[in-house]
């Protein structure tokens, strides 16, 4: 049986927890070279101490901090910007960047601990620039003058700036130095804070950076960039980013969520632009009501309908039935294509559902509406042979108003037989027997243009009548009662 690890004394346990207390978890490790923000906590004869946020005490030379008349440029509560130059057991050493003369040993001791040294652009060569550090001179390569290569180098010249010495050889003749290192610990440290501090439903601006079939993706700090999903772009639908947004253009955006891990180390940052929007559809009730006629742009089609955007981020569905009064429609490609630029009537509403249904037939205009006046009963009319099927003929008399000529009643006319041979897509002439409005209904019966010529010429001839006596009269009587315009 193994004996349980003894508990450590109450004295010890307290004085444990002390020390976490004095030292607070979150803060963390430095090394040389790195950029420090820190205040001036007191100043003594030859150190000044500063609380950059450390273990332990953090120290600079009081000297480092007066001007040349001997004054000291800082007090206490002021907050300063130093470097990191040594790390030790019980202090850290903090100092303005070295500049000025020196001699070879200074270089050496910069470059053993890492301090940044100033130095100044003079001139370009080959491979990089010639720079004067402690007045001496030093190469930076050009891929090593800044973090973004593509930077003109002329715009470097003149400058002055902080340098890493990364080679010292030959006794100080051949030294090589890199700012591009100096300012990536200082990018680093600014990612951590930033990160550290990121939440969700923080509110951020930042730079679109480039563009995916899935996305967008936006630098919100610098080297720090976040995704914000296609479907979050705006409330309209977006098949591709580049349809609302580009590369280069500044943005706000809300963070939705941030993952501990991603790519090189960093957390997944998805971001919104919508979301800072209010959404299109908390209003869709006071704005549409259904027999609205508005205009709308076809986003996309489906075999049983096509969805219309009627106003940024409200999309309606026309259902094939919606589509046309005048055709059958079977697939909604049939009618309209994504992109079009259609016409709809509201047919209904349910928000909290974000459902609209819209209708494109209604908007052209029910054709049934004129049937009255058009196709009264006893009326002769030419129309098209639409379909033929075992219990009757489907006549088409106008664009959306087709009737049935029943197969009983063309079989008992007496000139059936001359209408059998007739083809779909033929002409026939046929003559309205009943209308049902309410049903969309009209059935027909065969009609033939000669049967009214005979009839009115019959009835014209003076001879017939004189041959017929009181009946041709009553004939004529009745023909041009029929027809007035025989009179």
């Amino acid at each position: 049986m193994t004996d349980a690890p003894a508990s450590p004394p109450a004295g010890e346990e307290n004085f444990a927890a002390m020390l976490d207390n004095f030292f607070p978890a979150d803060r963390r490790e430095i090394r040389p070279g790195e950029r420090v923000r820190g205040k001036v906590l007191a100043v003594g004869k030859e150190l000044v101490f500063i609380d950059a946020g450390m273990k332990i005490d953090a120290v600079v030379e009081r000297a480092e901090l007066t001007d040349e008349q001997g004054n000291l440029t800082c007090a206490e509560g002021d907050e300063l910007e130093l470097y990191v130059t040594r790390v030790g057991e019980q202090e850290i050493r903090l100092s303005r960047a070295i500049a000025g003369a020196g001699g070879a040993q200074m270089l050496r001791e910069a470059f053993r601990q890492g301090a940044p040294v100033e130095g100044r652009v003079r001139e370009l060569c080959k491979g990089g620039f010639q720079v004067e550090i402690l007045h001496r001179r030093a190469f930076c390569p050009l891929s090593q003058i800044d973090l973004s290569p593509g930077t003109d180098p002329v715009a470097h010249l003149g400058a002055t700036y902080h340098f890493l010495i990364t080679r010292l050889e030959d006794r100080g003749r051949n030294i090589v130095v890199s700012r591009r290192e100096l300012l990536a610990r200082e990018r680093e440290a600014q990612q951590r804070e930033f990160l550290q501090g990121l939440q969700p439903e923080d509110v951020l601006e930042g730079t679109v950076t480039r563009l995916a079939p899935f996305g967008a993706f936006v630098e919100i700090a610098p080297g720090i960039e976040g995704m914000v999903h296609v479907s979050e772009i705006g409330w309209s639908r977006v098949n591709h980013p580049e349809e609302a947004i580009r590369p280069g253009q500044r943005v706000r955006v809300k963070v939705l969520q941030v993952e501990p891990s991603g790519k090189k180390g960093q957390p997944r940052i998805a971001l919104s632009i919508r979301r800072l929007e209010e959404d299109p559809w908390l209003r869709v009730g006071e704005r549409f009501r259904p027999g609205d006629l508005i205009p709308g742009r076809v986003t996309r089609c489906a075999p049983f309908g096509a969805f219309v955007e009627i106003a940024p981020g409200i999309e309606g569905m026309v259902h094939v039935s919606e589509m046309s009064y005048t055709r059958r429609v079977v697939n909604s490609t049939d009618v309209v294509s994504p992109g079009d630029t259609v016409a709809v009537v509201v047919k209904s509403l349910e928000p909290e559902k974000r459902r609209i249904a819209l209708s494109l037939r209604e908007a052209e205009g029910d054709p049934w509406a004129e049937v009255p006046a058009r196709f009264a009963v006893g009326r002769r009319v030419e129309g098209v042979l639409e379909k033929k099927e075992s219990f009757g003929w489907f006549v088409r008399l106008a664009p959306g108003v087709t009737g049935l000529l029943p197969i009983g009643v063309l079989r008992r006319h007496s000139r059936a037989p001359e209408l059998e041979p007739l083809r779909e897509g033929s002409p026939l002439r046929v003559e309205i027997a009943e209308v049902q409005v309410e049903k969309r209904r009209i059935s027909l019966a065969p009609a033939f243009e000669d049967e009214e010529t005979e009839w009115r010429s019959f009835g014209e001839s003076p001879a017939a009548a004189e041959r017929l006596g009181a009946l041709g009269e009553k004939l004529k009587q009745a023909l041009a009662g029929r027809n007035p315009a025989a009179s």
